[in-house]
């Protein structure tokens, strides 16, 4: 499918598709990046890349496909998961709507549906099997109400950022929403926390401890996105985090990431206080609770990110908003030297030349690695699109595979 190319000028962010009772508005917006903006043709030929089984697969959005069956029509994130209790597959999206075409009626977020088998070489594109709660259509999971006060301060939404599952528990964590569009300096969240389901994702609870946000008085706090990287063979569960921005633009540091790590029994009891923090403390990187954790990755706007570990190579991609691409970066061990960004999927595929002859997708953003990826040089990455249009779909979720950071 031909897409086409990004536009020159700030362009409509997908948060500013506000649902407002029963009817839906469109709000202007900044996804904040013209990098892809330029058109001129470059200069030498594109260099050849190899084919991927599915080169923006889309997992919904399309009449009669899967996910409709499933009584999702439109979504965005999919972030993937390993069901490790049945062998099976969840993906867990932002706001959804039961019907693509209408925007209506609106299903909530977070929306889970599930899959009983993943083909990591992308022979077969992803297909659902069930919704969540078992057996029901896809409906919101967590148990509070839109553009009201649940009991923290008024709150729009909750978005996923990650979901794991390990111990007979399944994890999401989320950051809750009070402005789309904030003031430039502030991230627009209330607070972020983590909710836990014992039946692997039928009911679902809040720990009691969340991180305050920024209507709670923490702007730009460093604990508002998480990506969990998974239980490494030491034992630890390793979690990087950064910021939250519904705009993308993170004024206080343009996105940077940290790295926590918790033993499991800790993080399932919620005693988060007993988190060991990877930070630069007296001259050396080390391990500590003595100081908070210190940036490990800086420099362009990073939107949302995910980080897995792939045949014992962790395996980072992100969304650049200056670059307007998804990238991807590996390192031997989450404490280790991270490698250069590599523009994978992209805005625009003309300029800059690191974007030659890359997938090309206007209105990207997420980019979440999926955990059953055949190798650490082939990743299956899941990738977001804002359609940007007035009375079209809103989101959807496109599958890429063959992936080599």
């Amino acid at each position: 499918m031909s897409h086409p190319s990004q536009p020159d000028a700030a362009e409509v962010t997908r948060r500013s598709l506000l649902r407002a009772g029963a009817g839906l508005t469109l709000g202007a917006g900044l996804l904040g990046s013209t990098a892809g903006a330029a058109s001129a043709s470059p200069a030498a030929p594109r260099p050849a890349l190899t084919p991927m089984a599915q080169s923006g697969t889309a997992l919904c959005d399309t009449p009669g496909d899967s996910a409709s069956a499933q009584g999702l029509g439109s979504g965005d994130l999919g972030i993937p998961y390993f069901r490790e209790h049945d062998g099976s597959w969840g993906y867990v999206f932002g706001d959804s709507w039961a019907n693509s075409a209408q925007r209506d009626p609106y299903l909530g977020s977070p929306v889970m549906l599930a899959q009983s088998n993943f083909d990591s070489s992308g022979g077969s594109p992803i297909s659902f099997t069930w919704a969540m709660p078992t057996g029901g259509r896809a409906n919101q999971m967590f148990n509070y109400a839109h553009q009201t006060d649940n009991g923290y301060g008024w709150e729009f939404s909750r978005i996923p950022n990650d979901c794991i599952e390990f111990g007979g528990r399944t994890y999401i964590q989320y950051t809750s929403v009070a402005v789309w569009a904030p003031p430039a300096g502030y991230d627009g969240s209330l607070m972020s926390g983590v909710a836990y389901s014992d039946d692997f994702g039928v009911t679902w609870q809040d720990y009691p401890y969340h991180w305050a946000g920024d209507t709670q008085h923490n702007n730009q706090s460093m604990y508002g996105m998480w990506s969990f990287a998974g239980i490494d063979p030491d034992g630890w569960l390793y979690i990087f985090s950064k910021r939250w921005n519904g705009s993308h633009r993170n004024t206080a540091d343009g996105g940077a990431i940290q790295l926590f790590r918790i033993q499991p029994n800790d993080f399932r009891a919620g005693n988060f206080g007993a988190q060991q923090n990877w930070a630069y403390l007296n001259g050396s990187w080390q391990w500590t609770q003595a100081a908070p954790p210190s940036v490990i990755l800086s420099g362009n706007n990073i939107g949302e990110f995910s980080v897995k570990r792939i045949n014992g190579t962790y395996c980072m991609s992100y969304f650049d908003v200056d670059d307007y691409s998804i990238c991807t970066r590996t390192a031997p061990r989450p404490d280790a030297v991270w490698t250069a960004p590599k523009p994978q999927i992209v805005g625009n595929n003309v300029l800059p030349p690191s974007h030659w002859g890359r997938p090309q997708l206007p209105y990207l953003y997420g980019g979440y690695i999926h955990p059953g990826s055949a190798n650490a040089n082939s990743l299956t990455l899941m990738v977001s699109q804002w359609n940007g249009q007035q009375g079209q779909s809103p989101y959807r979720v496109l599958q890429y595979d063959g992936i080599n950071p």
